[in-house]
């Protein structure tokens, strides 16, 4: 057996030279960059004005000011002025962007080491799909009507107001074809197109490029992230096989979330407030320029705190109980007897008769979390970003596929180098992630055990775009590099596979043709290799059919992988409690096999037969998931107020990873009797123990084997299974008036089963049906917002690991207002979830939601 201890020596020397480097890069960069920016200070110049409405002069917040050909961006600010730092000197062409206003260019000549200003009134107009700019469909800026994908970006406004419940994935409640579902009150699971699970991982969340996911279930701490909603710049939902340029677990889409750069949000903003649940919540941001505007820094910490929707299920019913609310029919409600180990913290009681008992309060969930950054403008229109920070998470409880865990205490620690220009960019990135203190790390509820998880990636990735043929093609290339290492300390992995380090190398390319001016040919390819996993292809095509700017029709075909996690690939931990087979023994001795079972000593028929261990192990065999999909959509304005988006797509999954199920995993054969029974008895005395345990246990009975010799019941994983599943997802946005604004969608979803494993529950564990329907108010001239919003989601089944189902459907609610006065610079806001306070559960094992209001104030200045 290996050195754990010199394995987690082993793996620290191999850590330090990647953290050396990476924390070298931002002094090599500065080193180069610092004397051309010196060089070139003079030739560069600043720009500033104002931007208002043509009809009535008010300020415009929030507009996007470019500069054309180049990189350099800033928004205006609640007085509506702006200002561009280090714009290269001599004739400028800026380019002025909002959602509803029509898009202005302004000429102006940028005086070396001087000032020039430019003034900009925007005329009111319906709606234009070319002011809408996305970057997740090709990895490089596009237009949304030329996008080869389908692509949807939030609202600003949604995204201000979601910010105050600290739950990132409800901005993403009115996007056609999104799964989203909530388990207490900070852990959701975002998926698309279908066969979602407890722990989703098959849509890639990037943030500013950086990969966010748990290094061994492969998912999301949606409560780790580093800064709060209202400072993301934008949120690009993308669905679909997004493989061929994302590469692995880009598998049903990518969500990518960007901050701006620091001159885009000067100033300082703090932020308070709170609500129901005991919620408390503080940000406090600041962002300045120095260096003659080449440098910029931006600091931020916030602080949450609240109860929760989970509940301890340690007593006989309390599962049920807790069911109880939100199912009518109680046929359709957990077993009674679906009791976990250990309640949650807080209610735990180490000195009661029945330590599983729950007392008392539940202690609150809390968060802080925090970042820095540092930017560098250069003078050849580029940008070069130091930054690092984390979060400190406390008591969310997750729903697992071997039941919940509570994360007693965890730390996410992070940083991020990137330089880019218009058509080159370079980054890496490390993430952390600990714990593994022996008593506030995280526990197994359905077992009581403590599990450690210390691990870190580090990414290196660049990337490069240039036209060709004039401006009729691009070609996009890059390549990363991923190393990973994940201890467990044995509490997740078996020390044989434990304290690891593992490596995915990629390169990719996509390139982009104009056919005639109307129809755009795509195509990219992905190559990614790793230690776990063969060597994977994913290719991509599309076509893309532009009316004119505000019509366009697609078609593409897409390969998408999902590599298995850790967990799938390695897990061993205990399922359940030891079951008591010495009444099945003793059963066996007294039947007329006993003569057969005289050399083998009372009570060790099964090894240790009054505690017989319930193993959940992995699979180091496992194979890819793999998906083809074939998609058609189409984007246009009606009227000149009316936005509609369709896509509608069929897709070919194969090879799942099933659920933990016994049997499946060829590693662990069926029991063997002992060898004191004699070899003619032993056929006879294992088929006879599998009946005994049959009648109890059919998983026992189909799982018990041996583990490294011993008598264990086991449930592992296997592939198999293919799914050909199809769905239409539309939506329409209709500008009623310039403040005024109604948004509805509405997707369907069906699916065939073409083969599953026996036992398996292969379920996409998403509704047919689901839609929503949201009337905005964005006023610019009174400083008044608000929204409401309604979400219908249809009942549905659900089997994820230990949990399976119903689903009953909902219809649940959201409101949110706003009112910005002092010159825009103060706001005042609420805003209530589930507002009629439908109790609900939205996956079999989640928490039992109601309703959450919440209110705050922020200042900027």
């Amino acid at each position: 057996m290996r050195n754990p201890n010199r394995n987690r020596r082993l793996a620290a020397r191999r850590a330090v030279p990647a953290l050396r480097c990476l924390l070298a890069l931002p002094l090599v960069l500065l080193s180069v960059l610092r004397p051309a920016s010196l060089a070139a200070q003079e030739a560069t110049g600043t720009v500033t004005g104002t931007v208002t409405r043509s009809d009535d002069g008010s300020p415009l917040v929030g507009v996007q000011v470019t500069v054309q050909g180049g990189t350099i961006t800033a928004t205006t600010g609640g007085d509506g002025r702006y200002t561009l730092r280090r714009v290269p000197a001599g004739p400028a062409v800026l380019v002025f962007r909002w959602l509803g206003y029509r898009p202005q260019e302004r000429s102006v000549t940028v005086p070396a080491g001087g000032e020039a200003t430019a003034d900009a009134a925007l005329e009111p107009a319906p709606l234009a799909l070319t002011e809408i700019v996305v970057s997740g469909a090709s990895r490089s800026p596009e237009r949304i009507v030329e996008a080869p994908a389908a692509v949807s970006v939030v609202d600003p406004q949604i995204i201000q107001n979601t910010s105050i419940t600290g739950q990132a994935p409800l901005a993403l409640a009115t996007v056609p074809g999104v799964d989203l579902v909530q388990n207490g009150v900070n852990d959701f699971n975002v998926n698309a197109r279908g066969f979602n699970s407890s722990l989703n991982r098959r849509v890639l969340v990037l943030l500013d490029g950086r990969d966010l996911a748990v290094a061994f279930l492969g998912s999301q701490e949606w409560y780790s992230l580093p800064v709060p909603l209202e400072d993301l710049d934008k949120i690009e939902m993308v669905r679909g096989p997004g493989s061929a340029l994302y590469g692995a677990n880009a598998f049903s889409g990518v969500l990518a979330m960007r901050t701006p750069a620091v001159r885009d949000m000067l100033g300082t903003r703090v932020s308070v407030g709170g609500g129901e649940l005991g919620t408390i919540r503080g940000d406090l941001r600041h962002a300045s320029l120095f260096g003659n505007g080449r440098f910029g820094l931006r600091a931020n910490i916030g602080y949450y705190r609240s109860d929760t929707w989970s509940r301890s299920r340690t007593g006989v019913g309390d599962f049920r109980e807790e069911y109880r609310p939100a199912v009518s029919d109680t046929t359709l409600l957990p077993s009674a007897n679906s009791v976990e180990a250990r309640p949650l913290e807080g209610q735990a009681n180490p000195n009661a008769p029945n330590p599983g008992t729950a007392t008392g309060d539940r202690d609150d969930l809390q968060n802080i979390y925090g970042s820095v950054r540092f930017d560098a403008y250069t003078a050849n229109d580029g940008i070069f970003t130091v930054e690092g920070g984390g979060a400190l998470n406390e008591l969310e409880t997750l729903a697992t596929g071997i039941g919940r865990v509570q994360v007693i205490n965890a730390l996410r620690p992070y940083a991020r180098l990137f330089y880019g220009q218009r058509r080159f960019n370079v980054s890496a990135w490390w993430n952390g992630r600990i714990a593994d203190d022996t008593t506030q790390g995280q526990r197994s509820l359905a077992s009581g055990a403590f599990l450690s998880e210390r691990s870190n990636i580090f990414q290196g990735e660049v990337q490069g775009n240039q036209p060709f043929a004039g401006d009729r093609g691009r070609v996009v290339v890059g390549g990363a590099y991923r190393r990973t290492f994940v201890d467990t300390k044995g509490t997740l992995m078996n020390l044989a596979n434990d304290d690891r380090n593992d490596w995915i190398a990629s390169a990719y390319g996509q390139v982009e043709f104009d056919l005639i001016p109307q129809l755009k040919l795509v195509g990219a390819l992905r190559f990614d290799d790793g230690n776990l996993f063969a060597p994977q292809w994913s290719p991509k095509g599309a076509l893309v059919y532009s009316v004119n700017d505000n019509h366009s029709f697609r078609v593409s075909v897409n390969r998408a992988f999902q590599t298995p996690n850790y967990s799938e690939f390695f897990l061993q931990v205990a399922a359940g409690r030891p079951q008591d087979l010495r009444a099945l023994e003793a059963a066996l001795r007294a039947s007329p096999l006993g003569p057969a079972l005289a050399g083998v000593p009372p009570g060790a028929l099964f090894d240790n037969s009054a505690a017989v261990p319930v193993l959940a192990l992995g699979n180091a065999d496992l194979d890819v998931e793999s998906t083809v999909g074939w998609e058609a959509g189409y984007k246009g304005v009606l009227a000149k107020r009316i936005l509609v988006t369709l896509d509608a797509y069929t897709a070919n999954i194969r090879n799942f990873v099933t659920d933990l199920l016994p049997g499946v995993n060829p590693a662990y054969a069926p029991w063997t009797a002992p060898d004191a029974v004699p070899a003619q008895f032993r056929p006879q005395v294992e088929a006879a123990v599998r009946a005994g345990l049959a009648q109890v246990s059919p998983l026992a009975s189909q799982g018990i084997t041996r583990v490294e010799g011993t008598t264990a019941i086991a449930v592992s994983y296997a592939n198999a299974g293919e799914v050909v599943q199809r769905g239409l997802e539309g939506g329409v946005g209709y500008q009623i008036t310039n403040d005024l604004r109604l948004d509805g969608s509405l997707t369907w979803f069906d699916f065939d089963i073409r083969s599953q494993a026996q036992g398996d529950s292969l379920l996409p564990n998403t509704p047919e049906w689901k839609g929503s329907l949201s009337l905005s108010y964005a006023g610019s001239r009174n400083g008044i917002d608000a929204s409401v919003t309604a979400r219908f989601v249809d009942s549905y089944l659900w089997a994820a690991g230990v949990f399976a189902g119903f689903v009953p459907s909902s219809q649940q609610v959201t409101v949110s207002a706003g009112y910005r006065f002092a010159r825009d610079k103060a706001r005042i806001f609420a805003t209530a979830t589930n507002v009629f306070d439908q109790q609900r559960y939205q996956f079999f094992g989640a928490a039992v939601v109601g309703r959450r209001v919440m209110g705050g104030v922020s200042y900027h200045f």
